[in-house]
């Protein structure tokens, strides 16, 4: 494929002024050769990762230093701890897996590591209990660590047991430490988005997983167009869409060949980041809504994630993730400020969900308004990804303060914003035990 000058320097002018760049590199690699009754007899062997992550950070760094592109973050997912534990069902050792993990991040220039994570779509195994239980503390004493528990997938149901005991836990945990994990719907295998990470049932030992970001590029290239119509409107995405994913598949190849690891997928998700310039936010305002959360916007961000798929999935030859738009609160400084003025709410996030994966995402609540209605929040979250067939995640943040207050958390994870909830009682539903039955869309996908 050729490119026009025009089409280079636009890409130049992206890179330089548009905060064009990719926000992860992932090596998703295959640990179950470690698993053992034995934890000594484990740990020794994930120490055998230490010189491959290193490698793998010195091949991101040359990478970017010869394209002169900024890769945001370096990324590990491992396999699930959730097996681990099972041959060795103990909390303390599932605090120490979660460190030692943790450990091997630090020491290798490894930004975060994704897997401390488990399944329980239909019922609580060993392994996934002895995580849960021990998901608290995990978090609370690491700093690069993330994790995931899917606990609802329309092949299998909503397990509403273990969506309490998640909860339970989230509330234990620092501001920090809760914005590592994450709660989902029909969890994908090859996610590099932090906290969804992890090695996937199904994978190759091991692969290169890209995640782009360049919200900006997509709002300059609307503003620039000014398209009267909505095929045009879509055209300019697309094409945005298509020069971003380029990069990121142009990343991922260099380092995959570089590194001898096979090229996996590229997640075509529009990542913000806390930065002027760098919103989603920014792109539905850009398209004509005043400002987001005011009616339209969900058509906005429908257009704009299909187009997003639409330009994306042309240029890689295998799109994988979430792959849609994200709209995570905190990280999108345009998206906080409209929370704070009252112009988005909880069930506008919840209804953008139906067109995007995100679910609610990065998001403050009060930590006084206890268990039952953070439960039942999630529980809205997950049907919605249970009858929909849809990928969905919560990442909510249970912070001391009064809705309209925020939190810094600091660099990509921006400043939290306390949202209100309903004041209404909902603990009567939730205090029900066991799972939801998979719906009807289950019979479509057999």
């Amino acid at each position: 494929m050729k490119y026009s000058a025009e089409e280079i320097a636009e890409v130049i002018n992206m890179l330089t002024h548009e905060d064009l760049d990719i926000r992860s590199v992932t090596l998703s690699i295959n640990t179950l050769f470690a698993v053992s009754d034995v934890p000594e007899r484990t740990l020794e062997k994930l120490s055998l990762l230490r010189p491959v992550l290193s490698r793998f950070s010195e091949v991101v760094n040359s990478v970017q230093d010869k394209l002169g592109v900024n890769i945001v973050t370096r990324r590990v997912a491992v396999s699930p701890v959730q097996y681990f534990l099972e041959p060795y069902p103990d909390v303390k050792y599932a605090v120490k897996l979660g460190g030692f993990l943790d450990s091997l991040a630090t020491d290798t220039g490894i930004d975060y590591i994704g897997g401390f994570s488990a399944y329980a779509d239909r019922g609580i195994g060993r392994g996934t209990q002895v995580m849960l239980e021990g998901l608290a503390e995990t978090m609370n004493s690491t700093s690069r660590l993330s994790g995931m528990l899917n606990a609802a997938s329309t092949q299998e149901g909503l397990n509403v047991d273990a969506v309490k005991l998640f909860t339970a836990q989230l509330l234990k945990m620092s501001p920090h430490a809760s914005s590592r994990v994450a709660i989902m719907a029909n969890s994908p295998q090859d996610s590099p988005f932090v906290p969804s990470a992890h090695h996937g049932r199904g994978m190759p030992n091991s692969s290169i997983n890209i995640a782009v970001s360049g919200p900006g590029v997509v709002a300059g290239a609307i503003r620039r167009a000014r398209p009267t119509t909505f095929q045009e409107l879509y055209e300019v995405i697309k094409k945005a869409s298509f020069k971003v994913t380029r990069l990121g598949e142009l990343v991922g190849r260099m380092v995959s060949e570089e590194l001898g690891v096979p090229m996996g997928s590229v997640d075509l998700s529009l990542a913000p980041s806390p930065k002027v310039g760098d919103s989603v936010a920014e792109i539905i305002e850009a398209m004509g809504i005043s400002r987001v959360g005011g009616h339209g916007s969900l058509t906005a961000l429908a257009i704009l994630m299909d187009a997003v798929k639409k330009g994306g999935s042309m240029a890689t030859n295998l799109v994988g993730g979430l792959s849609s738009a994200f709209i995570p609160v905190s990280e999108d400084s345009i998206m906080a400020m409209r929370m704070r003025e009252g112009y988005l709410e909880l069930n506008d996030l919840l209804a953008m969900s139906a067109v995007c994966n995100s679910g609610i995402d990065m998001v403050g609540v009060p930590r006084d308004e206890g268990p039952e209605k953070i439960t039942a929040l999630i529980l809205d979250v997950l049907s919605l990804g249970l009858m929909l067939n849809k990928i969905v995640g919560v990442r909510v943040i249970p912070v001391e303060g009064k809705p309209g207050e925020e939190m810094d958390l600091g660099g990509l994870l921006g400043k939290v914003v306390v949202a209100k909830m309903k004041d209404v009682d909902s603990s009567q539903f939730t205090s029900r035990n066991g799972f939801i039955p998979t719906p009807v869309k289950r019979l479509e996908l057999g």
